[in-house]
This record gives structure tokens, sequence and C-alpha cells, in this order.
């Protein structure tokens, strides 16, 4: 069983993925709003991974003997000035996350907890790639600049993902 600190701390990082897959949702419902399907398919996708990331968590407490302990989760912002901005967001938000697992981590290292340093080394890896996905589409978006054809070429190719 783990500590109570730490239990306490990953029922925190349920919450946090759980807004993200909530703030990823409200950036699809933006996406849709503004005739961007293929940005809106990439937030609906973003936010699938997010919820899932939460149910991870979610069965890790579990599976440790643990008791999970749900909290209302935060209203995300419904608008944005610009698929720019919102990507902008996206990538500062995932850096945030990036924060919050390496501070899991640091936790599970303070307390001996091994099989929890474990389990949070697959996060690490997924916050880099998190990281580098919102990155990439953020560049692309300050090369298009103003371009509408480029806008409407990059949401057809995020419209591809799978």
């Amino acid at each position: 069983m783990m500590g109570e600190r730490l239990q306490e701390a990953i029922n925190e990082q349920i919450n946090k993925e759980l807004y993200s897959a909530y703030l990823y949702l409200s950036m699809a419902a933006y996406c849709e709003a503004e005739s961007l399907p293929g940005f809106a398919g990439w937030m609906r996708a973003q936010a699938q991974e997010e919820q899932a990331h939460a149910m991870r968590f979610f069965d890790y407490i579990n599976t440790r003997g643990g008791r999970v302990v749900l909290k209302a989760i935060e209203v995300p912002p419904p608008v944005w000035k610009s698929p720019l901005e919102m990507l902008e967001q996206v990538l500062d938000h995932e850096r945030k996350v990036t924060g919050m697992i390496n501070l899991l981590y640091q936790l599970a290292l303070r307390e001996n907890d091994y099989a929890t340093q474990i389990e949070l080394q697959w996060f690490i890896t997924e916050q880099v790639e998190e990281e580098e996905s919102a990155s990439a589409v953020v560049e692309q978006l300050k090369r298009i600049g103003d371009q509408p054809m480029g806008l409407l070429m990059l949401d057809r190719d995020l419209g591809q993902r799978q």
C-alpha cells in the first residue's frame, strides 16, 4: 500500500488529468464552432488520451489498495482568440502537467515507493511526447501566419490523426 501523501497527490493528479480532458473537449467545441473539424478531431483525441491517463492513475491507486477520491473539475475556458492562441495554451498546459508528474516522482522518491516510481516513468515518457506534439502544431501555426489556405491544409492534416 502506498503512503497517504502519495495517494492524495495521485488523487489530485486524477483531477488534473480529467481537467485536461475537459479543457481539450472545450477546445474541440471551439474548433467545431470555428469550422475547423480537423482541429476538433485532434482535440477530441487529446481529450480521450487525458481521460485514459486519469483512468490509469485511478486503476493504479486501486491496484495498490488505496482509495480514489474524486473532486469537482474546474470549468475550462470556452473560447480563444485564434487557433494559435489555443495551441499555445495546450503547450503551456502540457508543460504544467509535466511539472506535476515530476513532483509526483519526487514524492515517490522521498517515500521510497519504488512501484510508483516505475509507474510514473510511463507518464514521464508520455509527457515528452505530449509536449513534442503540441509544440509541432504551434510551430506550424506560426509558419502559417494569416494564410487561410495554410490553416485549412493544417486542419485537414490534423483530421488524419487516429
